[in-house]
């Protein structure tokens, strides 16, 4: 039992309200029973909360503020996140799975958010461009105005904060639909706005089904900007849809990444890497080292270090592991748990040799054990779907080409990394790596301040840094004849 609140609202031009669908019920995925129910959207409560965003940019109840102005909101809302983290942390763990430890990293990473981009909102300038003595001519940019994001389950705090967060400090309203999996925790994103003073409509938080509030609001006729995070499928129907309208997305569509290790890798400092990097929020992360692609020199070793961190996790419910550590929670829910497990039998089936894990646990719950596959080969499905889940597959190669050639060898290129203590080696690998972002000798290096975003499927558009910032802005210019 838990005292978490029975029943949740939307949070639509200022008020609390309820779904024109009716209520959707949230599970604990490390119980599988039930925890709360959420208000359920429909086309007409999306249409309500665009129009609400709509009426207050067109006012310029938002945009017409001084930036520094609409700065220092910003930055208060994330200062209200971490004034609450506790409960924020233990609602995000109850609903989506992960470690609670990890649920607090989460709320102080959203919070981040809006510190860094709140301090971004004054350094949006035009240029002025020089066209001869008769002319004055200068540049202006203005932000799109009503901003729809579709945010993915497994940070449903920190990457609406992502997204929110530039497109409030450019002075966009919002319309924030959250995931039906991990809706509760957006409530604190819309207790934020009303407790800082943000004007109605600013913010508009609410949870409906892909099928109809995602599509309603993809396709409203006064949305004029588009972020999505998730399936590389659902992103192509959104910036299809998005088409029709002539409306800009940015689409952040996950990853098969691959770390890939030489024979001169620190191996003691890469376990750390494997940590993070796979079993890390059970997994279910788009920039995850799904793959690691290791010189066959190191890949026993490598193997057998990575089974040992496998092993050394405690596998259990999130709310029980509130200390930084070895320990790994739930999955989302059991469906995204059996996908996984599927796939690991499947590439057993193809070849692969299982080293450890790949296993339900014999407990209720979605979970998975930590699991490392070896002697995959890069045609496998494993090596070239995503998984979403704790599951790391071992790659071998000889030369550097070779190591390329398979690190580059799926639709997606999200982020990749290179362990070597030969620069030379890692730069050459950096350029030819077909990746947004490339890791050298540790897996996340960066931080909000560093863009993010993919080639290929793995979408377009970039979030975090100051690139994030020209997705909700478009230019304007403005030419004087003198005289």
């Amino acid at each position: 039992m838990t005292d978490i609140a029975p029943y949740w609202q939307n949070y639509v031009d200022g008020a609390w309200v309820d779904g024109g669908a009716g209520r959707l019920t949230v599970e604990d995925p490390a119980t599988g029973e039930p925890l709360a129910e959420q208000a359920l959207a429909d086309a007409a409560d999306v249409d309500r909360a665009v129009t609400a965003a709509r009426t207050l940019h067109l006012s310029g109840g938002w945009s017409g503020l001084r930036p520094v102005e609409r700065g220092r909101m910003v930055q208060a809302m994330g200062r209200y996140l971490l004034d609450h983290q506790a409960e924020i942390a233990r609602l995000l763990t109850l609903e989506q799975g992960k470690p609670l430890w990890e649920a607090e990293i989460e709320v102080a990473g959203a919070a981040r958010y809006f510190e860094y981009y709140g301090n971004q909102a004054e350094t949006v300038e035009g240029r002025q461009v020089p066209l001869g003595a008769d002319y004055v001519d200068f540049t202006v940019m203005e932000p799109f105005g009503v901003s729809a994001q579709i945010i993915p389950w497994n940070y449903p705090l920190e990457m609406t904060a992502r997204s929110l967060s530039a497109a409030l400090a450019t002075g966009n309203a919002c319309v924030v639909k959250t995931p039906e999996l991990t809706p509760l925790t957006n409530t604190w994103i819309a207790r934020a706005a009303e407790a800082v003073g943000l004007p109605r409509g600013a913010v508009n938080v609410l949870c409906g089904l892909g099928s109809e509030a995602g599509a309603a609001l993809s396709t409203h006729d006064h949305v004029n900007q588009i972020v999505f995070t998730g399936s590389v499928p659902t992103g192509i129907a959104i910036a299809t849809a998005a088409a029709q309208n002539v409306v800009p997305c940015i689409l952040e569509l996950g990853g098969k990444s691959a770390a890939i290790v030489h024979d001169d890798a620190d191996l003691d400092a890469f376990e750390t890497d494997l940590r993070w990097g796979i079993y890390f929020n059970a997994g279910q992360v788009c920039s995850a080292m799904s793959r690691v692609i290791v010189h066959e020199s190191r890949a026993e070793e490598l193997v057998e270090r990575a089974a040992g961190v496998a092993r050394g996790l405690s596998v259990g419910p999130g709310i029980e592991r509130p200390d930084y550590g070895a320990n790994m929670g739930a999955m989302v829910s059991e469906p995204q748990r059996d996908r996984a497990d599927a796939m690991v039998r499947q590439a057993e089936t193809d070849g692969a040799r299982l080293v450890t894990g790949g296993r339900k646990l014999n407990r209720p719950g979605a979970f998975l054990e930590p699991t490392v596959l070896a002697g995959v080969a890069g045609d496998m499905a494993i090596a070239q779907e995503e998984v979403f889940g704790p599951v790391l597959s071992v790659l071998s190669f000889r030369d550097e080409a070779e190591a390329i050639a398979l690190a580059n060898g799926t639709p997606y290129g999200l982020v990749a990394g290179v362990f070597t203590r030969d620069l030379d080696r890692a730069t050459r690998a950096a350029a030819q790596l077909r990746a947004g972002q490339v890791f050298v000798n540790e897996w996340y290096a960066g931080g909000v301040e560093t863009p993010f975003g993919g080639f290929g499927k793995s979408g377009y558009g970039r979030e975090k840094g100051r690139e994030a910032l020209w997705n909700y802005v478009q230019t304007k210019n403005v030419a004087i004849r003198l005289g």
